[in-house]
């Protein structure tokens, strides 16, 4: 499926809902929904190395959302856990892959400790020029643009702006993801069709490709594939006519 794919029709950003962690675990028999946690690295991996193989520009994963708080406390400790582990393990390998890592969303509300990995990932991978990988902790779209329209009010509050400045641009800078590109294509694994709060005004023409019955731990670089093949074979239009396109 690889090689069907067009090089000059890639999406330059893809966002992903990594979904079915917990169901995965169920599936296979285990009680305890961790278990489908970090059987999900894998799938984590295969999904950043087929980005950078196909020289996708930035890649971000809904890794865990303001509501995610609400879960049971030791699912929560063990997922923060799992990413300081994690992130510490996987530095190296970024660096070798020329990888730059990026967060969005109010992480100064995760343990210190995690903090402290993503600082440092963050800092040592700053200059690397390949793949971006930006992780959406304690991140949801209600709160992306709750936040940025504090911000805007406090600065018309200030006097360094006029409300009559405020465009769609200026709000679309001012977001948590200012300086990312918009998503061309979000996939979703776990067969839900929604967005679940997720990059609610940068999604709004991006391409989504939902994996009916895939779990996030069996996803593959295949999987990868397909839902790019499938966004090659759409027609983006952008509020505009087919004709319009075509004679653009």
């Amino acid at each position: 499926m690889k090689e069907q794919l067009d090089s000059n029709n890639l999406p330059k950003h893809i966002a992903v809902i990594m979904d079915g962690n917990g169901r995965w675990a169920k599936q296979q028999g285990f009680v305890d929904r961790i278990f489908g946690h970090r059987n999900a690295l894998k799938a984590v991996n295969e999904v950043i190395e087929g980005c950078g193989e196909l020289g996708i520009s930035y890649l971000t994963l809904y890794a865990f959302s303001t509501e995610n708080w609400n879960r049971p406390k030791a699912e929560v400790d063990a997922l923060m856990m799992l990413l300081v582990k994690t992130i510490k393990d996987e530095l190296p390998k970024m660096q070798k892959n020329n990888i730059r890592l990026e967060t969005i969303g109010a992480t100064h509300t995760l343990p210190e400790i995690s903090q402290k990995e993503l600082r440092t990932a963050i800092e040592e991978t700053k200059n690397n020029t390949g793949l971006t990988v930006i992780l959406a902790l304690s991140y949801s779209g209600k709160w992306d643009i709750v936040n940025t329209t504090k911000k805007l009010a406090q600065r018309v509050q200030n006097g360094e702006l006029a409300i009559e400045d405020i465009n769609e641009q200026l709000f679309e800078e001012s977001l948590d993801t200012k300086g990312i590109p918009n998503p061309d294509l979000m996939i979703r694994t776990g067969g839900d069709h929604r967005i679940s709060n997720f990059l609610l005004w940068q999604l709004a023409y991006a391409e989504l490709f939902i994996f009916e019955e895939l779990f996030w731990p069996d996803f593959r670089k295949e999987h990868l594939h397909e839902a790019i093949l499938d966004y090659q074979d759409r027609e983006r239009r952008f509020g505009k006519t087919s004709e319009q396109i075509k004679n653009s």
